[in-house]
């Protein structure tokens, strides 16, 4: 399996390289030049598989060539063996025809751990065969973070540092992060938003010299290995509910367009799924493409699903190459335009062509606390802020009530009690029994000014388990 970049300049990788690349040389983003497609006896053969093993029949055309079946089979039965729930990933009814996928049920309490915990031992593996060392860099909005650490913490050759935007993520996403010590693991908090972060991961990624010859590796979604271990709930979540027989309908909780992409890629590896809702907040620049065509970057606003508070959507950058038949030049001059200008429309056929697929609906907090309340008056579960959203867009956008519709639930509510407090769900919450002194540890972090070279000193410093590099 080889990988090309978004923009059409970078030399074309496979799996091992692409992993410890994250973001290709001319800026763009890898993805497969090739997407394997399985045939529908081959989808339905897959029932009742264990999650593992289903992971392995859906990703190994990813990384042939690169891992061997027997060391991938091993890395996969270890990944989702962490996992609270024996399903992995278990469907939670709502009502006739609405489920929720629980992507809840590992080590951080949140839909990052199914890409996390792979990525670490992946990148465990690889580093290991190779003799190398390298330094994580990561940009958290709220969960990616404590999935990366904890993903992270015990891999022998990888220094982490990963920044979130300070005061702007709830207390649990915060202590998740800040409370897991060791000498490879640095937590820092920025005088900024979550834009601010991303923008110095990707300025990192663009010019290594400060890291003095060390490699940089990313772990946000922007790195294929993220959105290829996505791929695979869509799979388990239509195997339970009739597929391939029957067309799914997925609403998808989402800010940087990853886990939805991942769905699409799902649907043209031969999934048969009839509808993809983006779900958003207030920061609804993604729901302003999908509704109007206008992709145009605006004021961040903080919210109660924080996870999804982000101006840009990184991952968008994926679609829009197949929008525009895989053209890496055409690519580049868009986001060339979108840098300088900071926007863009596409032509109303490349348009007219997503919305085949694709429906979109942004809610707003005060709609997220009705549905949280909602929910819970109807069934007595609680939802967090993020998958009220994705239940919210779903009964609003729902083009058929004769195809089971999926939302993914992607945190535990436990994550976001200001949220469920304001729904006025008199439901007390309680920290699963690893966290349950959570409150109570010690915790570790380092608040930086929204300055570059201040952070790039930091890490400088104190990469190479606490030696500078």
């Amino acid at each position: 399996m080889r990988y090309i970049s978004t923009r059409g300049q970078a030399p074309a990788l496979n799996f091992e390289d692409v992993l410890l690349a994250g973001l290709a040389s001319d800026g763009g983003l890898y993805v497969p030049e090739n997407l394997p497609r399985f045939t529908q006896e081959e989808i339905a053969s897959w029932a009742g598989l264990p999650y593992h093993e289903l992971a392995f029949r859906v990703m190994r055309p990813f990384v042939t060539g690169s891992i061997a079946d027997a060391d991938f089979k091993k890395i996969l039965e270890e990944t989702y063996g962490v996992f609270a729930h024996s399903a992995v990933a278990p469907l939670r009814q709502l009502n006739g025809n609405e489920w929720v996928l629980e992507l809840f049920h590992g080590p951080t309490l949140a839909f990052k751990d199914f890409a996390l915990q792979l990525l670490g031992r992946l990148l465990d593996h690889v580093l290991s065969k190779r003799g190398e060392r390298v330094v994580i860099m990561g940009a958290t909005s709220g969960d990616t973070g404590s999935a990366a650490i904890e993903g992270c913490k015990a891999c022998e050759h990888v220094d982490i540092f990963i920044m979130h935007p300070h005061n702007r993520v709830s207390e649990v996403q915060r202590r998740q992060m800040t409370t897991i010590f060791g000498e490879n693991i640095h937590n820092i908090a920025i005088e900024g938003n979550f834009d601010d972060c991303q923008e110095m991961v990707k300025a990192s990624f663009a010019d290594q010299g400060f890291l003095k010859g060390t490699r940089l590796v990313a772990v946000n979604s922007i790195n294929w290995a993220r959105i290829m271990a996505q791929i695979v709930y869509y799979f388990h979540a239509a195997l339970q509910l009739g597929g391939p027989a029957r067309s799914i309908a997925f609403s998808v909780p989402t800010g940087n367009f990853g886990d939805i992409f991942a769905g699409y890629l799902a649907r043209n590896m031969g999934l048969p799924i009839s509808q993809l809702i983006v779900a958003t907040n207030r920061n609804d620049i993604l729901h302003r493409f999908m509704s109007g065509n206008q992709y145009v970057k605006e004021t961040l606003h903080a919210t109660l699903s924080p996870s999804m508070d982000i101006m840009v959507s990184s991952n968008f950058e994926r679609l829009l190459f197949d929008l525009h038949g895989r053209n890496g030049a055409a690519l580049a001059g868009l986001m060339e335009s979108f840098k300088q200008g900071g926007g863009f429309s596409v032509e109303e056929d490349r348009w007219t062509e997503a919305r085949k697929l694709f429906d979109s609906l942004a809610v707003n907090d005060e709609e997220t606390c009705e549905t949280i309340a909602e929910v819970f008056a109807q069934t007595g579960e609680v939802l967090d802020p993020h998958t009220a959203i994705g239940v919210k867009a779903a009964r609003e956008c729902r083009r058929s009530l004769d195809t089971p519709m999926v939302i993914l639930g992607t945190a535990h509510p436990v994550k976001f009690p200001e949220a469920v407090e304001k729904a006025g769900v008199g439901k007390a919450l309680e920290l699963p029994a690893h966290l349950t002194d959570l409150f109570q540890r010690e915790e570790r972090c380092t608040v930086l000014a929204n300055d570059l070279k201040a952070v790039q000193a930091f890490v400088s410093q104190h990469g190479n388990r606490g030696k500078p590099l």
